[in-house]
């Protein structure tokens, strides 16, 4: 009798917020999954498809606003003044660095080549007024069923 070929586990993930604080996660996920043989898909919706539109990419931002859980946070009352943005997003960006953790589009590079599938809700691109064309290469655009068809096999799904 001949073995039953065991199927590969799979990782459903679903990215819905465009920080660059919640840009990571996905991704670093999804990349360790895929070196481990996983199948894995993520699902841009919402504000998380600014994750994967081209001009977006190197523009994503931390913002400290109602964020007390950034490692030296800054006060409230502060964190509304001009440019405290702009500061919350290079320190995040210097701490990436010093840890050696690889810039958010070289990680979603990484994901492209190692088989990740990148798939932007097409009714939120509906409704956002985006067209194909804003979103890099290797991302598929399909709605909810696209997306459920291949998270109803998924051994670990995770909404980020």
């Amino acid at each position: 009798m001949a073995e039953k070929e065991e199927k590969p586990k799979r990782m459903a993930i679903i990215a819905s917020r465009g920080t660059l604080d919640m840009a990571y996660p996905p991704l670093i996920l999804a990349t360790t999954a895929a070196a481990m043989d996983m199948e894995v898909a993520i699902f841009f919706t919402f504000y998380g498809l600014d994750l994967v539109r081209k001009k977006k990419i190197k523009k994503l931002k931390v913002s400290p606003v109602g964020n007390p859980a950034m490692p030296k946070p800054i006060p409230q009352w502060m964190a509304v003044l001009p440019g405290m943005t702009w500061m919350a997003t290079k320190m995040m960006k210097g701490w990436m660095k010093k840890a050696n953790v690889a810039p958010y589009d070289e990680l979603l590079e990484m994901a492209v080549e190692s088989g990740v599938r990148l798939i932007a809700c097409q009714m939120t691109m509906d409704v956002m007024g985006i067209k194909h064309e804003e979103l890099i290469d290797g991302v598929e655009v399909g709605g909810a069923a696209t997306f459920l068809e291949f998270a109803k096999d998924a051994d670990i799904t995770l909404f980020i």
